[in-house]
């Protein structure tokens, strides 16, 4: 086994590894957003925030950017933006089932303006915005970037001679200007031969040469501010080969290979499960290692990194609590629990911002964001395990409860097992929040939303596990509480940020998703309700009979 891990993460090394001709552009040096990036990570964010995804048409985002700043009268037609709030919509008079629009259908006329001057008169409140105002919020920052990247002052490439700030294109001397218009005029001719799909390797060959001589001349004004080539490649890497997404696809197929082990009986697939689970648990962490040299922090500094930390940590307590008691059905948890939050992290980016960003000033300490906010997150990958069980449990339940008596029995106590590890992370995760905010905050505890629900979901647990063990709650209640006792953590874990947005925790607040994780948690509630009548109704008829 260890030697087909090995043959296949090299596989997957190479298939990142071999650049093309034309690629020394992702490479490029941008400083954005208070760090040094790839060109090609500048390029994927820009054409996200605009459009929403970072293709456009299948062409890359690194060509789409470059040609908005070098022809933005071409894309005044052209539907780039997104715009999903049918509020939004209604406001400009276009039509709701329509997602893209272009600048002219946009910006044109007055009513934008209009709802800009709407928007801040909202934001001179000081109020928290609704969707609404949110969308609208959206669209202007689209706006922004679009004419922004248009007129050149967002593109940073030439590092300055004194100070930290890099020079825009629209900024730049004559010297780099000329240089600049020589890569420029390669990447044209480039651009132009793959469009017509002839041979592309002389003029990506050009293309490089000349991206290479314009970083050396930007090189040359500061050497000691253009040294991230290592990083920069890293990058590159980590963009073109999403290994969460590597990781998430394995983790389904090992979920698919424990299936036909647990239906059919086949303990011999159980190998080829380990190995599936394997090479997913390697690619999310080697994902995990690459953001952290990258950014040189923890990677769980927003929503994003804490849903791909709460998978990789509920795929780990899955596999060692595999390993003690030998029950399958603990690892179809996990690697469901594990594939479900990797592809919500991969599908929901307007949600879940995967990029990369710098640490706000209140994290600026690797000592404390490692040791409690991991400690904290990791606890939510125990109770997310317990919660997996539980639904396997409920399905248990409707297939008939005194027929599967062994099974539930074994998923009971491993709901039991998950919770009691939720605890010994969630426990200490809050005392150290504590001692972090007395140092950031000069203050150990004060009842900001994102303390108390956190205490809140300790509490909840806490009372399931002492109720368990006093034997006030069986089997089906331990089912039950493993599901309910989850949305405590959903409030804490998401609901603090995405639906009150209050407290001192703003630098994890976001937007969005509101609706389908309140489905999510009613349809929950409303299987374990139905469970119950079903359940009682059996029960019923037993004592009838």
């Amino acid at each position: 086994m260890k030697k087909i891990l090995l043959v296949a993460m090299t596989l997957f090394m190479a298939v990142s590894v071999f650049a093309k001709d034309g690629d020394a552009l992702k490479y490029l040096p941008v400083q954005d957003g208070g760090r040094i990036k790839p060109y090609d990570s500048f390029s994927r964010e820009m054409l996200e925030i605009v459009y929403g995804k970072t293709k456009y048409e299948g062409r890359a985002a690194t060509e789409i950017v470059m040609t908005w700043m070098l022809s933005p009268q071409a894309w005044q037609d052209k539907k780039i933006f997104e715009v999903r709030n049918h509020q939004v919509l209604t406001s400009m008079n276009l039509p709701k089932d329509q997602r893209y629009f272009s600048g002219e259908e946009l910006f044109a006329g007055d009513r934008f303006n209009l709802l800009r001057q709407e928007l801040q008169a909202k934001r001179d409140t000081k109020e928290k915005l609704n969707p609404y105002f949110q969308a609208l919020q959206r669209l202007e920052n689209q706006y922004f970037v679009f004419q922004e990247i248009a007129a050149g002052r967002m593109l940073k490439i030439v590092p300055p001679k004194e100070g930290d700030a890099w020079v825009s294109v629209a900024d730049m001397d004559a010297p780099m200007q000329e240089k600049f218009m020589e890569f420029t005029k390669a990447f044209v001719n480039h651009i132009g031969a793959v469009a017509a799909a002839s041979d592309t390797s002389a003029t990506g060959k050009e293309l490089d040469a000349k991206v290479a001589a314009f970083e050396e001349a930007a090189k040359a004004n500061n050497p000691a501010l253009y040294d991230h080539a290592t990083k920069i490649k890293a990058e590159v890497h980590y963009n073109s080969f999403h290994p969460f997404r590597w990781a998430y696809i394995f983790y389904f197929l090992g979920f698919i290979v424990l299936l036909l082990v647990w239906t059919l009986k086949k303990e011999s697939l159980m190998k080829a499960a380990w190995v599936f689970i394997g090479l997913g648990f390697i690619l999310n962490t080697y994902g995990f290692v690459l953001r952290m040299y990258i950014m040189d922090r923890a990677p769980v500094t927003n929503m994003y990194e804490t849903v791909v930390w709460v998978a990789w940590g509920t795929v780990l307590f899955a596999a060692i609590l595999e390993i003690i008691y030998k029950f399958r059905l603990i690892l179809v948890a996990g690697t469901l629990v594990g594939t479900f939050g990797l592809v919500i992290a991969d599908f929901a980016p307007a949600v879940l911002d995967p990029t990369l960003q710098p640490l706000e000033p209140v994290l600026r300490s690797n000592y404390w964001l490692t040791i409690h906010v991991m400690t904290i997150t990791i606890s939510y990958a125990a109770f997310f395990l317990a919660f997996g069980l539980a639904d396997i449990g409920l399905i248990y339940y409707l297939r008939g409860e005194e027929k599967f008596q062994k099974e539930i029995r074994a998923i009971v106590s491993g709901i039991y097992r998950s919770m009691q590890i939720g605890v010994a992370f969630l426990a200490p995760g809050i005392i150290l929040g504590g001692i972090w905010a007395d140092y950031s905050w000069g203050r150990f505890w004060g009842w900001d939303p994102k303390e108390t629900w956190a205490l809140i979901a300790l509490l909840g647990y806490l009372a399931v596990l002492h109720a368990r063990y006093a034997g006030f709650i069986k089997n089906f209640g331990m089912v039950v509480t493993a599901v309910i006792t989850f949305s405590l953590v959903i409030m804490a874990w998401y609901g603090v940020n995405f639906v009150l947005g209050a407290g001192l925790h703003s630098y994890g607040f976001g937007a969005g998703g509101v609706e389908y994780v309140s489905a999510f948690v009613a349809a929950h509630i409303l299987l374990v309700i139905y469970v119950g009548i079903v359940r009682r109704g059996k029960q019923t008829t037993q004592t009838t009979n």
